[in-house]
């Protein structure tokens, strides 16, 4: 009898690419993230917009730092990539407050943008309650293409 060993059939190249780092809930950790985004998104040499990316980690951290601050609690940066698709997470201890969502503030608030930028700029983006106390805000950004979103007007 005759055996001939099959090879396995060839797999696809999809790397994984991940990053995570935790930092502290204050305005160095939020600009740290920002800078480590850019960085890491460098290194990557991903077809992504970097400015996209570092500006929604923005968003994120000044919100993790601004309503998920709690003392003694890191909040914890995620960066990875599966098949081009960039999602970003940022994740706080404040799982028991409400689901944030986008508000709409006035031209004269100084505050309450950074989730409507994130829809903004984001492909998708959403909130996903882990294990108590966290939550998850988290966006994804797929690979540079032409941008067919429209934005509203002022």
């Amino acid at each position: 009898m005759n055996q001939e060993t099959a090879q396995p059939p060839s797999t696809l190249d999809c790397t994984i690419r991940n990053f995570t780092v935790l930092l502290s809930p204050t305005p160095r950790g939020a600009r740290l993230a920002r800078r480590l985004t850019t960085e890491q998104l460098r290194s990557w040499e991903l077809p992504l917009d970097p400015d996209r990316a570092e500006h929604i980690v923005a968003e994120l951290a000044a919100n993790a730092i601004t309503h998920g601050r709690v003392p003694g609690r890191d909040f914890r940066l995620t960066l990875y990539v599966i098949g081009g698709t960039l999602r970003i997470e940022v994740t706080d201890a404040r799982g028991d407050r409400p689901v944030p969502r986008p508000q709409h503030p006035t031209l004269t608030a100084e505050s309450g943008r950074g989730l409507a930028i994130v829809e903004a700029l984001a492909d998708r983006w959403g909130v996903t309650q882990g294990p108590p106390p966290r939550k998850t805000v988290w966006a994804e950004i797929s690979p540079a293409t032409t941008d067919t979103r429209s934005f509203p007007s002022r």
